[in-house]
Order: structure tokens, then sequence, then C-alpha cells
């Protein structure tokens, strides 16, 4: 793959074995030599033990090696600054790799890590006792009211995913007669079928650049894995019973694992187990067993978000997490209807039960009467007709009196970007930058996350365009990162305090962000600021960064304008003094309502209690409003609130004026703002504040869409 993507002759990967503290060659293409695994290199010797016991790109570019490769370029593998190995391109060409290449090869090779630490995992399996199969029973349900997570339609079958094993996998009638050929046939269809998924999912989105299913296909190229199948089937085995029985041993290990994201790890021998048996039965569904489904699932990655999307599910019910969790925001960005329910027993569900998901009202129906669906799809087609909503959008806001609003969008993923224009965004007033961190299996470089961000930038030329630095912990927790227990993981090491505790990731996507937007005004935006110095050191590394990119000589942005999101409400006592030292200011009212009310927004048995109406939250609000006047920033709202109409009058009433929200809400919230006149916003909103109660705000914002 890296010798067709780089145009290069000839590719070469070397480990280093810890025991004998030599560099192996354990993979090649193009080089003259048989003997993989048995060739060493001393530390130092040859382009590729310069690069690993230099940690950094050796380049050469004329000079004829007997092999006869004029040009080699050699990377090395860390991850961090422990050294895994190193990787060595070739070709017959003079000077043929450039400044450029070494960039991108170094953003390739950052995506081999994990995939070569879950080898090193595999090769060290034993195989321990089989687990039994845990086989669904029926259930009686019929109507159930949940939450919306993302909004559409869906009506299909049901099917649970991720099974406890592959108990799910029935056998046919006639399916019995396999033989070893079938079983070899069926190992080539399905590292065909993962190639064919990888290159699909990155043309899909540009910015998940992780080779999500390498750990899937390395499995299929795991001698230890595929000879133990072999084995038992040499032994007189039934080819199925053999795959069936190895896969249960891999999975059997992986639950032993104390590393949950290790655990994790058993859906994709699963899977494979799965892909496996189908093609050696010759069924044509075998890569496609969630397509059109209406999938349950107790709880999901955001991986596996993006692998539901690849297989075209038609929706999701998810027992766990909140409306405002990242797996929420994710499947939204992906137009994948989700609803939230705590109902365990829809586990136990049939698969194949037919499900009704109304993604607009949180509503599931299972096995719905013929009038039900009529219904549906009735309230389907009202819409579906996006072109015509598009058509009566303006390029600019105002209100009715001609006040100006600015209407931003919010940027999950780069395929977002899209939506955003045809829906007439200004602008990027959000981007989560932690999505590139949560869809891939390590973190990810300067390099690839220069050019991600760089991809933003040209999409979005000449608009507003604000990057938040990574906010990951709480709901949104790294897989590949192991940050240890947290009995409160909301009010742990998350957000900037991660930054600020892990400076060597911190100073990497800030400088990926100033590369990237050498040729454009952009801002960076620190989520979770709760102090004047927290917000001073953050801002102080930004331009210690700018000022190393420049004694480099890299093109960069030198003077970003800086800001705070603000969501603690220890800032609000010092928002003042914030307000001197920040740019602009942008309120994240899902953390906001979180913090103030001291409710975890991601946990069902406590929605009852968020309430973005509650006199405490909407009196703070006015308060940042104010500071920010005063000193004369800039300031947003970029939480749900901002795409509930029953909050605009009250956000323009204290006089905020930009909003950044998903983009498919923006036709709504522009007529909203169209009929506001900009005195009565403000007669309402002081009407608002007046009051003492949840439940008398409640009925006055009710009362404005009467």
């Amino acid at each position: 793959m890296i010798v067709s993507y780089m145009g290069a002759d000839a590719c070469a990967l070397y480990l280093f074995d810890d025991d004998i503290q030599i560099l192996t060659l354990k993979a090649s293409k193009g080089l003259c030599v048989d003997a993989t695994g048995n060739i060493p290199s001393e530390l130092g010797e040859g382009l590729a033990g310069i690069a690993f016991n230099e940690m950094q790109a050796v380049r050469e570019g004329d000079t004829v090696k007997n092999s006869g490769f004029c040009s080699s370029l050699a990377i090395p593998i860390l991850r961090g600054k422990n050294r895994i190995g190193a990787i060595l391109l070739q070709s017959v060409k003079i000077d043929y790799f450039s400044d450029e290449d070494i960039n991108t090869f170094r953003a390739i090779t950052a995506q081999l890590v994990s995939t070569i630490e879950m080898a090193k995992l595999l090769f060290s399996f034993d195989h321990p006792k089989v687990n039994p199969v845990v086989e669904p029973q029926a259930i009686e349900l019929k109507f159930i009211q949940g939450r919306v997570g993302a909004e559409g339609f869906a009506f299909g079958d049901s099917v649970v995913f991720a099974p406890l094993l592959l108990g799910d996998f029935k056998v046919l009638d006639g399916e019995n007669d396999l033989t070893v050929d079938d079983f070899h046939r069926a190992i080539i269809l399905t590292e065909q079928e993962l190639y064919a998924m990888q290159k699909v999912i990155e043309k899909k989105l540009l910015d998940v650049v992780a080779l999500i299913f390498s750990a899937q296909i390395m499995m299929l190229k795991d001698q230890s894995m595929i000879g133990a199948m072999e084995a038992m089937m040499a032994n007189g085995i039934p080819p199925q019973d053999a795959v069936r029985a190895v896969v249960l041993q891999y999975v059997a290990r992986f639950d032993q694992m104390t590393n949950e994201y290790v655990r994790e790890k058993r859906y994709d021998v699963i899977d494979v187990g799965r892909r496996i048996l189908t093609n050696m039965f010759g069924r044509m569904d075998s890569h496609h067993q969630y397509a059109a489904k209406v999938v349950i699932v107790h709880e999901l990655l955001p991986s596996d978000v993006l692998k539901l999307s690849l297989q075209n599910v038609a929706g999701i019910v998810l027992l766990s997490g909140g409306i405002t969790s990242h797996v929420a925001i994710l499947a939204r960005s992906l137009n994948i209807p989700l609803v939230i329910v705590d109902e365990p027993r829809l586990l136990t569900l049939q698969d194949g039960s037919s499900i009704l998901l109304d993604g607009a009202m949180g509503n599931i129906s299972i096995e719905p009467s013929e009038d039900v669906i009529r219904a549906f799809q009735e309230k389907q087609a009202v819409h579906a007709d996006d072109n015509r909503i598009q058509e009566g959008l303006l390029a600019e806001t105002c209100m009715n009196d001609g006040t100006r609003v600015v209407l931003l969008a919010n940027i999950n993923i780069l395929a977002d970007l899209a939506v955003a224009k045809a829906f007439k965004a200004e602008g990027v007033g959000l981007y989560r930058t932690e999505f590139p961190f949560l869809l891939r299996g390590d973190f990810p470089s300067e390099e690839e996350q220069c050019i991600i961000y760089r991809r933003l930038v040209e999409d979005m030329k000449g608009r507003e365009i604000t990057f938040r630095t990574l906010d990951i912990g709480g709901d949104k927790m790294l897989s590949y990162y192991d940050n240890g227990k947290e009995a409160n993981p909301f009010l742990g090491l998350r957000s900037i305090r991660f930054s600020l505790k892990h400076l060597d990731i911190f100073v990497c996507q800030i400088r990926a962000i100033l590369r990237a937007s050498f040729d454009t005004d952009v801002r960076i935006m620190f989520p979770m600021i709760s102090s004047v110095e927290e917000f001073v050191v953050a801002r102080n590394l930004v331009m210690e960064s700018a000022g190393a990119l420049k004694a480099e000589g890299k093109p960069h942005q030198g003077r970003p304008s800086i800001g705070a999101m603000i969501e603690i409400p220890s800032i609000l006592e010092v928002i003042d003094e914030l307000a001197q030292q920040a740019d602009f200011f942008s309120i994240g009212t899902n953390d906001l309502i979180q913090y103030m009310l001291a409710v975890d927004r991601t946990n069902e048995k406590v929605a009852d209690c968020y309430f973005p109406h509650h006199p405490a939250v909407l009196r703070s609000m006015k308060r940042v409003a104010e500071a920010a006047h005063r000193h004369q920033r800039d300031i947003s709202v970029c939480g749900d609130m901002a795409h509930d109409p029953r909050y605009i009058s009250f956000l323009i009433g204290i006089g905020i004026h930009k909003f950044s929200l998903d983009a498919r809400y923006l036709p709504q919230i522009q007529q909203r703002i169209m009929a506001i006149d900009a005195r009565r916003a403000e007669a309402f909103a002081a009407e608002l504040l007046g009051k003492a109660s949840v439940d008398e705000t409640a009925r006055l914002l009710n009362e404005t869409l009467l």
C-alpha cells in the first residue's frame, strides 16, 4: 500500500528487537531479498538504522546502490519518544523524494504504530478455554419513548451490534460440506473486502486517515491464528467449526486483558470470524450485515459509528449516553438517525424484528402497524426535500429591524463542510479538533493534523474559522490512551487540563494549526478554562510555538486570535479579568449547564434535571455577555442552545449576535431570527431573567413559540 501511495519502487519495514538490540527486516516490497525476518541491521547501519538511531528522517537522492536504487528515504517509527523501528522507501529515479514526501511519509508511518503493537500482542497469545454462546430471547415490546440523539427517520429490521460471540451466525441446511480450499478462498475474499472498505472510508471521510481496518487485515496474515485453524482442519475438524473455535479462543484471551482498549479488539476478532464464515459459505451479504438495519447497541465508540456508516446502517438505538455525547454528535455528521433510550431489554430483541425509528421525536416502534408505517412515510417525505430548504436561505441573516446576526457552523468531521456551505454558513464557529483523535488508533502526528486542518482552511478560505483545541475526557475518551480509572471523569483530566498535562501533544496540535493557516486569519479557542492563569499559560504556548516555527523557517500564522470557551462556573467570578487577556469568548452551553447544575449530561438517569432554562444558567450567560461588551470582545454561543428556537430571542436580547450550530439547523434558526425585533428581544430577556424558578422560565420560553 505504501509503495503504491508514495509512487516508490521499493519499501522495507524494520522492527526493533528489544532482546538482541537489533533492527530486523519484517516486511518488504520490491527488494531483491527473500529472507524477511532473517536480515538484521546493526543500529546506525544503513539509512534505516541511521533514521532509527537519530530519530529523524534521512534522505539520499543521487547515490547508485548495488541494489540499483538511486533515491532512498528512511523514517523512524516512534510512539512518543519510544523507538519501534524504521521504514525505508527507495526509487530508481534520482532526487525522487521531496520535503513534502517526508511529511507525507511521516504521516503514513505514524499510523503503523498501533498495528505493530497489536501484532506483537497477537503473537503472544495462547489458546484459553472457550466461553459459552449466549442466545437472544424473544421479548414483548411495542413502543418506547426515547430521546433524540441525531434527527432523521429509519425503518428496517433490527440487529444487535457486536454480539457476545459468534452465536448469531447460523449454519443453514446444505452448508456443511466445506473443504480447506473453501477456507483459503474465504481468506482471500475477506482480505479483498477489507481493503475495499478501507478505500471507501478514505474517500468518504478525508480526515479519518488512520487505517481502521488494519488490525483485521493483519489477523488474516497472522500465521499463528490462521495456522491454528488449518491444524484443526488437518485433524478432521470441519472448517466452519475450526474457524469458530479459534476465534472464540482469541476472544476469550482478549476478555482477560485489563486494558479496556485492548479488550475492545475482541470485536475485531469476531468481525473477522464472521467474514471468513460468510465467505466460506458463499453468502452475498458477508460484509453488509448492518446495511439498511436498525442497530441496537448498549454503547458505541466513535470508530464503531464510522464503521456502521460505511455499511449504510439505517439507524441506531443507543442504550447509554446522552444527546450531547460525541457519539451522538458524530451520528448527526454522518446523517445516521439515533435515539437514546434506557431499555436494556432491547438487547434481547430477536434479530430481524421490524423497527421504526423516529429520530425527530425520539420514538421507537417495534413491529409497527400499517397505519403507523404510513404516517411515518408521510412525515419522512416532508423532511426529505433539502433542495427546497436551501433555496430559501439567505447569505446573510438579519432580524426584522435590520440588525445583523452571524450564523456559523459547528464542524465535527470534514464531511460537514459540504453541508455547511450548502446551507450558507458564514464560517466555522467551532471546529472540534478531537474527532481525528477519536476516530483512530493512535495520536495523530503533526503532519497528519496539518493535512486535515489545511483542508478545512482551504475549503472555508475567506470565512471565519475557529479551531477548538483538543477536548477529550468525560464522554470523549481516547480508546488508545489509558488515563487510568477516574471516579469523576467529567471533573478529571480533560480538555485544556489534558493538553497542559501533555505538552508534547498540545504543542504538536498548535503547530499543526498554525502551519495549516499560514495564509489566513484563524482563531484558536481553549476549552474548559477555569482560571485566568490557565488561559495565559495556554496562550503563551501558542506564541512560543509560533516563535519556534519562525525560527525553523516554516510558513505559519504568527498572530492568531486566541479565545476561551466559557463552560466552568469558576470563570464567571473573574470574567472581566479574562476579557482583558482573551480576544473572544464562546459560551459552550452544554458543559456550562452540566457544571452549573452538577448534572452529568450523558447520564440518562438524570436527564430530567438538565435544564438549559435554569435561572442560574440564564443569568450566568448574561454576565458573560456584559463582560464581553464592556471590554469590546467578540462573543458567540456554540452549544445546543444555539439551535433551539426557544432560546434565540433570549440570546439576542442579552447581546449575543453570533451563533455556531450544526449546519442542518441553519434554515430553521435563520427563519426564527428574521421574525425577531431587537428591542422586543431585549424586553423578553429582561422578563426571563426576572424569573426565579425553572417552571416560570419554561412557561415563558414556550410561550415565545406560540
